[in-house]
């Protein structure tokens, strides 16, 4: 009967820690939607400088030029939120860790919030404005780029998710090598393969075109050697493993 009486308890704290996020992100997108419009401008900023002179971004649908901003506003709610539901999930699964597991969790959970953020800036200031001037300038003669509002956010999103997703993997490699899934000596015989695999998901991630894959593949790349080095000091060893 304890153990159930812990059990009920231990959901329903998680029940509240949800409830808390999703309220963190519904007060945000309420704030956010006051400027949904200022919020879309400037995501749209890299598209607009790529576009011919007299050239604009359309619109396809009756409903897009308004649901399209508090659509972009409810996503930046979300990854705004990040910091306070990643805290929400901590304070949930702190009690039940060990100490040592504790002084890695935290720090992890810490820098992988801003490997993402980090990550998404990249994306913004760097690969969509290189990406979007490529493709603009690749268009045949006689077509006019006009690109719809949805679309473009659709794709902005994906970048941003595929760079974000993909700054995170010292984090992936950390917890790989702590888990003992795999260790820093395997991973370091596997680096062709790394650096080649990171250039087939450039490929997968980014528009058809050699800069923003070369642009996401040698981040993946260096990030690739950062975790191995970070890794070399979390690893556990046999002493470890029979402490814990």
């Amino acid at each position: 009967m304890a153990t159930s009486g812990s059990l009920l308890s231990h959901l329903l704290e998680l029940r509240q820690r949800l409830l808390r996020s999703i309220l963190a992100i519904l007060i945000l997108f309420a704030g956010l939607a006051l400027f949904a419009d200022e919020l879309y401008q400037l995501i749209a900023a890299p598209m607009v400088a790529s576009l011919p002179q007299g050239s604009s971004m359309i619109a396809t649908d009756v409903a897009t030029p308004f649901l399209t901003p508090f659509k972009l506003a409810l996503v930046a709610a979300v990854v705004l939120a990040v910091p306070f539901w990643l805290w929400q999930l901590w304070s949930f699964i702190a009690p039940g860790l060990y100490q040592r597991e504790r002084r890695l969790i935290w720090p992890l959970m810490l820098s992988s919030t801003l490997l993402f953020y980090v990550g998404i800036g990249f994306a913004y200031f760097v690969v969509l404005p290189l990406a979007l001037q490529f493709l603009a300038a690749a268009a045949p003669e006689g077509v006019t780029v006009a690109t719809d509002i949805a679309r473009y956010l659709d794709f902005v999103l994906a970048i941003f998710l595929a760079f974000g997703v993909a700054f995170e993997t010292p984090v992936a490699i950390i917890l790989l090598c702590w888990t003992g899934a795999t260790s820093v000596a395997k991973l370091r015989e596997k680096r062709p393969y790394v650096i080649v695999g990171a250039f087939v998901l450039g490929m997968f991630l980014t528009p058809p075109d050699v800069i923003s894959q070369t642009l996401l593949a040698i981040p993946i790349w260096l990030l690739f050697e950062l975790g191995v080095v970070i890794a070399g000091l979390y690893q556990r060893t046999p002493k470890t493993l029979e402490q814990d």
